[in-house]
């Protein structure tokens, strides 16, 4: 595994949403600059917080100009779902076969409670409105994770 790293061009992408839209980076780049933040599993715990961070820091990363981009290898309905009941504010993106993940690097070897499996990293990128890295956000906790965003802005 071998995440992007700052200065690096994000590879473009197209992923459905939670409502079964298609969202490019292309399409958010045009707006400003974009948060592409890649969690493991919607509706567990630890994603749970760090979407509810994102969901509760909206106007501030708004007044930013920051589209905030969800990725996940979770099927559209699940994101629904996770949308659903927990209110959350931004795109949440189905990358079920995981090619977005593997062309940021993001994807790779973990290791839980004794088991070996392939799997995404809770790595985020600020990508810049020409389409480069800005900064990869590595050192978080999932409770902090907003307010490391918000730092960086």
């Amino acid at each position: 595994m071998s995440p992007l790293q700052a200065g690096a061009k994000a590879p473009e992408f197209t992923l459905k949403n939670q409502a079964g839209v298609d969202i490019s980076l292309a399409q958010c780049l045009k707006q400003g600059p974009v948060l592409v933040y890649f969690y493991p599993k919607a509706l567990t715990p630890g994603c749970t917080v760090q979407a509810c961070g994102l969901r509760d820091s909206k106007a501030e990363l708004d007044a930013k100009g920051v589209t905030v981009l969800g990725i996940s290898p979770d099927p559209v309905a699940k994101l629904a779902k996770f949308e659903q009941k927990h209110e959350l504010n931004f795109h949440l993106l189905s990358d079920e076969d995981h090619a977005v993940a593997d062309a940021f690097g993001v994807w790779g070897e973990k290791k839980f409670m004794g088991k070996v499996y392939d799997g995404i990293h809770r790595l985020s990128f600020l990508i810049n409105q020409d389409g480069t890295v800005h900064t990869l956000l590595d050192k978080f906790k999932t409770k902090d994770h907003h307010q490391a965003v918000l730092a960086l802005l």
